[in-house]
């Protein structure tokens, strides 16, 4: 059998003896009233970034964080928001801020408690949520003298494991 077979078609292929193409394959799935898998697109590079920044590799502790809100619910229905700090380069979880609703400022204080104890990093990766472009927060990043790297906005995985910490 020359090329790749996949699936119901390399089944069928030794069932008849013949070479059945992928329409065929699920031209066949159809009429039997399978599902036919949508084919799946590629995924980008996240380290080329198409954000304001290049993908950073950190390469040693305290280079990058990244920080996100993870959302949860209480028993009784009612929305909490949690604000998670790591370390991108030991996957460390810095901080964790849990409440109902956070801010800009409850964003700086966090960060700022972090920095006091593991000190300042060199680059901070974060999405474009509405708490993270804030006036405030660019310019206490500005007076510190780092740099804050964005994310696109709402695409999961951009900001290093944050998402996957938080599930």
């Amino acid at each position: 059998m020359g090329g790749t077979a996949t699936g119901a078609s390399r089944c069928c292929c030794g069932v008849r003896g013949g070479r059945w193409g992928k329409d065929r394959v699920q031209r066949l799935w159809r009429r039997k009233g399978l599902k036919v898998p949508q084919k799946q697109r590629a995924r980008g590079r996240l380290w080329l970034g198409y954000g304001s920044c290049v993908r950073l590799r950190p390469e040693r502790a305290n280079e990058v964080w990244s920080y996100d809100f993870v959302k949860a619910m209480t028993h009784d229905g009612r929305g909490l928001r949690i604000l998670v700090v790591i370390d991108e380069y030991t996957r460390e979880c810095l901080a964790l801020r849990v409440a109902r609703r956070l801010g800009s400022l409850q964003v700086i204080e966090t960060l700022a408690d972090v920095m006091l104890v593991r000190g300042i990093p060199e680059h901070i990766r974060s999405d474009n949520g509405p708490e993270f472009i804030a006036g405030e927060l660019r310019k206490w990043l500005g007076k510190l003298g780092r740099r804050r790297c964005t994310s696109s906005l709402g695409v999961h995985g951009r900001t290093g494991t944050v998402r996957s910490t938080g599930s």
